[in-house]
């Protein structure tokens, strides 16, 4: 560098740099708007549940357990388990979740419909057969069913892979079946080696994923979202939750268990 400075000083004909390109003050930006780095040592419940028990695939081993969950002082720890006493809860196995249902939206709402971001920073330990955690969002107004309301999956990992999906559900990509945008993708992540941020961004026009600030996916609206494409810029409930077990992921083998999903933190960021 001292070189190239040297040379720059005895050229006769060196150029002035240029100056700095600043935007303006009032640009837009990401800003933050909210956090949970879950650092005391209860869940925050203004804002978090632990998740329901229900008939879905992803909801019928959901427990409120205190055995599937535990609050490290800097993160909190989403467990599957082994049911140790089926005589008072038949599911074979228990799983913790949490969710900001009822309680806290992420999304455009009428009085502000600037873009929002959601990231979460979590670490996978080594999985199992059967294993299938996931961080996705539901809408926070519930006045359609699904896949009419919209889903959107951040992360979704199965079994032992060291990859894990994003994915987006509507009418038009469930019920109709069509992929012209394409809808999903899976990323091979060394899911298992540490922490990663999954993120999803929400623009009136478009749904972007990323995995540690790499742009996985972009999903555009078309046609004006006609056929029920495009119902996403909205308010949004998050879901984050150690599950095992359903049509999709397959059996579970329980010689492999605990599993677990551990949260260092979410953010939540508005673009103004």
């Amino acid at each position: 560098m001292l070189g190239m400075l040297a040379l720059a000083a005895c050229s006769d004909d060196k150029e002035e740099p240029a100056a700095p390109v600043v935007p303006p003050v009032d640009s837009p930006k990401w800003h933050l708007a909210w956090s949970d780095d879950f650092n005391g040592e209860s869940l925050d419940e203004s804002t978090w549940s632990r998740t329901d028990r229900g008939t879905p695939d992803w909801q019928n081993t959901q427990s409120k357990d205190d055995r599937c969950y535990e609050m490290t002082g800097s993160s909190i720890k989403l467990k599957g388990i082994v049911n140790p006493d089926t005589s008072t809860d038949p599911s074979p196995y228990l799983t913790g979740g949490i969710w900001s249902k009822g309680k806290k939206a992420f999304g455009p709402g009428e009085a502000d419909a600037s873009p929002v971001c959601i990231q979460v920073k979590a670490r996978l330990d080594n999985g199992a057969t059967g294993a299938w955690p996931a961080i996705w969002m539901m809408p926070f107004a519930e006045d359609q069913g699904w896949p009419e309301c919209g889903e959107i999956d951040i992360m979704e990992r199965l079994n032992h892979d060291n990859a894990v999906y994003q994915t987006l559900h509507s009418h038009y990509s469930y019920t109709l079946g069509k992929k012209d945008p394409v809808n999903s993708i899976l990323k091979r992540v060394a899911v298992s080696s540490d922490y990663h941020i999954y993120e999803v961004q929400l623009w009136p026009d478009r749904v972007r994923f990323y995995i540690d600030g790499v742009e996985s996916l972009t999903y555009p609206k078309v046609n004006d979202g006609a056929d029920g494409q495009f119902p996403f810029f909205k308010e949004w409930y998050l879901i984050i939750d150690m599950q095992l077990g359903g049509s999709w992921v397959g059996n579970v083998d329980s010689s492999q268990l605990p599993v677990e999903m551990e949260v260092d933190w979410v953010r939540y960021y508005r673009y103004y």
